[in-house]
Parts: C-alpha cells; structure tokens; sequence
C-alpha cells in the first residue's frame, strides 16, 4: 500500500522537524519519488493551507520548511460555561460570600 503523496511528505517533514525544500527534495528523491517542481510546491503548498506545515524563506532560492506546533485554543463559550457552572456550584452553599461580578 502506497502512501498518498501529501502523507508522505508531511511523514519526512515530522520526522526531521525542519528542514529546508532542497533537503525534503533530496530525501524523496532517495525514496525513489522524484516531483516535477510544480507539483513539489503544490504538495507544500496544500499542506501549508491544511495547516501542517509552515513555509518560509531562508533565503533567495532556498525555503525552510517546518511542522506547525497545534495550540488548544479554548472556545470562548466553553469558557463561558465552566464559569457559569463554576458560579452555580459555589451558590449552592449558603451562608458563604461569593465575588458578585456585574
């Protein structure tokens, strides 16, 4: 079973963790996979677009190619409910103060 291409330049890419896209060539073409360069920078490009990989350029010919470190971003109203649940729980004792926020 064959890796789709995309897959398997997002593999080396992790793998190496950054790299640049002479290097990601040389090591496809040692794969056996040899891109024209049109397709080679579709694939980076879709996988920039999918938001796997960040592509930069180190200089004028040559781009540093890296995975994207995934942040948990907290949805605002999940934040929103943990508070309010939070606020409902503290009610539930009488006779203890609680921070009134207005």
């Amino acid at each position: 079973m064959t890796l789709p291409l995309k897959n398997l330049v997002y593999e080396k890419v992790k793998e190496a963790g950054s790299l640049t896209d002479s290097e990601l060539s040389k090591i496809l073409v040692k794969e056996g996979i040899v891109l024209p360069d049109d397709e080679f920078n579709k694939t980076l490009l879709d996988l920039e677009i999918y938001g796997l990989i960040k592509v930069g350029w180190l200089t004028k010919d040559e781009r540093r190619i890296e995975i994207v470190e995934k942040q948990e971003e907290e949805d605002e109203v999940e934040v929103q409910n943990r508070e309010k649940l939070e606020r409902d729980y503290e009610a539930g004792f009488p006779g203890v103060e609680q921070d009134q926020e207005v």
